[in-house]
């Protein structure tokens, strides 16, 4: 069953851009979502490699240029679209994708798949 979370408008988040969340009774930021090339995505915030966070520093989830989400730990880039590993030691592995929805100009990501394979 899903379980929506509200992530806030649309429009507070930059054109390409990326913010993480946190969920009332888990620590850390355990999704972050993407907005570009005017789409939005989101992911579990998790390395399929190391299994540790994405982000460099808060909401710094893209590379330099805005292209791809970037791990920080060892550089490995992820497509935006679909979380596939392009490059790095997780090449062909992919992010664990949310469902999301803008509804009303509202970011809108369904984090019961986030409770159902926490560790």
């Amino acid at each position: 069953m899903a379980e929506w979370f509200d992530a806030g408008e649309l429009a507070s988040i930059e054109e390409p851009g990326s913010r993480g969340f946190a969920l009332p009774g888990q620590e850390g930021v355990p999704f972050f979502v993407v907005r570009r090339q005017g789409a939005v995505h989101a992911y579990r915030n998790r390395c399929p490699h190391t299994g540790a966070p994405l982000e460099w520093q808060p909401d710094q989830f893209l590379d330099i240029d805005g292209s791809f989400i970037q791990c920080a730990i060892h550089g490995a880039l992820f497509r935006v679209g679909d979380g596939h590993c392009l490059r790095g030691p997780c090449v062909n592995q992919s992010l664990q994708a949310l469902p999301v929805q803008v509804r009303d100009g509202r970011i809108l990501v369904d984090v019961s798949g986030l409770r159902q394979t926490s560790d």
